[in-house]
């Protein structure tokens, strides 16, 4: 896990020194463990290294017949490729060294998360990004030059680049709690998409969504021994590591059966961190993860998250999302990283675990007649409270006539929810301390063939992600009840906020950047006699506030929240 950034001017002339050291100095925390830089007249590629495979020789920029690459991920699956190719001259163990001689449609073997940028010998430059987009890679193209990085912040210190807000990208932000797709909220800033691979002479999409493949007539069973296989598979690749590694372990059925596979495969005890809320009645997964770590002898770490820490960790969680996300799970995210790093350098997750096998209730919903209820339909955190100037009404979702109903439902969150927001939580959070996440439910192997199982594989009597739960009551430890409803993973931002409203309100009302999106008289309100739609909308705004307070009027993001709504 690293930072790479890079530019390709356009007007003859080399890139200013002092862009060069802006850039590394943004990525400078995702890099803690060294810098590589090469140039070549009018282009540069830069990289800050997190060391965690081959920490010794693996340092980048990497060099193989006048071809040099950057990358930031793990290429889990080096050494199975490196056995496909003569890798006698590789300088080193890395897993990237790979990269060097393949051709970007031959990008779709990695199984990864990656992103990464060659230039070749005769100059080509190569970007590329792993399908689901677990690893970011931002883009922008000006009249003197062609930039990319793997923040926007560390585009955004160069001039010429257009970093003013995006009306509609800020709506869509507020509304739906991220923005989808290429755009950014800023204009002169794209995303590269999942699996896509630029050149300078033309792109190339790779797969971006699960590949839709014939079923075939195995039967229950069955899915369940080749699952077992496949995700065996996965957790064992997404363990190779030359540093210590662990696991963020919840309450749910994700991070459970991450651990449980993980046991299997360890005979030292597996290192797993927790978060809980304290001094609240919102739900608490301390104590189950607690038991099921002692039954398969984890080595479990518990962290607390108080009221105290909401207030003292928003603006530094505001300032490490530069693409932000309005995800209240980023504030735990944010602290369970923070301890987590004091141990370790790499931690697993459950990411993706609800999206491959079935497990939100939206599933459940798309899936019902329309007379039940069923179907999707967007319906902002704003709608009908108006309170924004500009209000989105409608939201497209994936449509495809070969796959079934909770299959559209399922690539609709393959192509937004998961890399527009959940990734992008995983990345910032993480890696602002320096920890790589790891996402085994996202292995491309793994990720097609759960996405074809029949849909009563994945949802049964209404209980979303059957075949998991069936697997975990057979492998994973007893007395627990694995058919239990989704609990769901609620932070009590609105108790939280609701007790200082009446402080808030008139902050928030004269604030200028929460008056050119919103109605202030309407702003008030919500901090003072809100609903549960009100309080979601409070969170939001509040969120933004900060946010814009940190990146655009360039506050201190280690001074108190109400310092920075002044």
């Amino acid at each position: 896990m690293c930072g790479i950034a890079g530019i390709r001017m356009k007007n003859g002339k080399q890139p200013p020194r002092r862009w060069l050291d802006g850039m590394l100095a943004a990525l400078a925390h995702r890099g803690p463990d060294g810098r590589g830089e090469w140039a070549d007249g009018t282009t540069v590629l830069l990289h800050t290294r997190l060391a965690i495979i081959d920490p010794e020789g693996g340092a980048q920029p990497l060099f193989d017949n006048n071809t040099v690459l950057v990358g930031n991920g793990e290429i889990y699956n080096y050494r199975e490729l490196n056995r496909q190719r003569d890798s006698h001259a590789d300088h080193t163990a890395s897993d990237f060294e790979c990269a060097l001689r393949m051709a970007p449609d031959d990008f779709s073997q990695f199984r990864g998360m990656f992103a990464l940028a060659r230039v070749e010998s005769d100059g080509t430059l190569v970007l590329a990004r792993d399908r689901y987009g677990i690893k970011p890679l931002y883009v922008a193209d000006t009249a003197d030059y062609f930039a990319f990085a793997t923040l926007p912040s560390a585009l955004r210190v160069l001039d010429g680049v257009d970093v003013s807000l995006l009306p509609a990208a800020v709506t869509e932000l507020l509304q739906q709690g991220w923005v989808t797709g290429r755009r950014t909220v800023y204009r002169g800033i794209a995303r590269l998409m999942p699996g896509e691979a630029i050149t300078s002479g033309g792109s190339s999409r790779l797969a971006t969504l699960p590949n839709a493949v014939r079923r075939s007539n195995m039967s229950f069973d069955e899915a369940v021994k080749i699952f077992d296989q496949k995700f065996s598979e996965s957790i064992e690749l997404h363990q190779r590591s030359d540093v210590p590694y662990g696991l963020f372990l919840s309450g749910g059925i994700d991070s459970s059966a991450v651990l449980t596979m993980m046991a299997r495969q360890n005979t030292a005890p597996v290192i797993a961190f927790t978060c809980g809320f304290d001094g609240t009645a919102a739900a608490d997964e301390r104590p189950r993860a607690r038991d099921f770590a002692k039954a398969l002898g984890a080595d479990h770490h518990e962290v607390g998250f108080a009221e105290s820490d909401f207030w003292d960790i928003l603006p530094r969680v505001a300032a490490a999302l530069d693409d932000p996300i309005v995800d209240y799970a980023t504030l735990p995210t944010y602290k369970l990283a923070e301890v987590a790093a004091r141990h370790l350098k790499v931690v697993l997750s459950g990411e993706g675990g609800d999206e491959a096998l079935g497990g939100y209730g939206r599933y459940r919903k798309a899936i019902r007649p329309w007379f039940m209820g069923g179907g999707q339909r967007f319906k902002g955190r704003f709608s009908g409270l108006n309170i924004l100037r500009d209000e989105l009404t409608s939201c497209a979702f994936a449509r495809d006539g070969q796959w079934s109903k909770l299959q559209n439902a399922q690539a609709h969150d393959f192509a937004g929810w998961l890399p527009d927001n959940l990734l992008i939580k995983l990345d910032r959070c993480l890696m602002a301390h320096g920890l790589e996440g790891r996402t085994p439910f996202l292995e491309p192997e793994l990720t097609d063939f759960s996405f074809n199982l029949p849909d009563d594989f994945k949802i049964k009597n209404n209980l979303g992600k059957h075949l998991l739960r069936t697997w975990l009551a057979a492998h994973g430890p007893s007395g627990f009840d694995y058919f239990a409803r989704k609990q769901g993973f609620t932070v009590p931002v609105s108790e939280w906020i609701a007790a200082r409203g009446a402080r808030l309100a008139p902050l928030m009302a004269r604030n200028e950047a929460i008056r050119a999106i919103a109605r202030p008289d309407r702003v008030a309100a919500l901090y003072t006699h809100g609903g549960k739609r009100e309080n979601t909308a409070a969170w939001a705004l509040l969120f933004y506030a900060i946010w814009h307070a940190v990146h655009f009027d360039h506050k201190d993001p280690k001074a108190d929240v109400w310092h920075l709504l002044a």
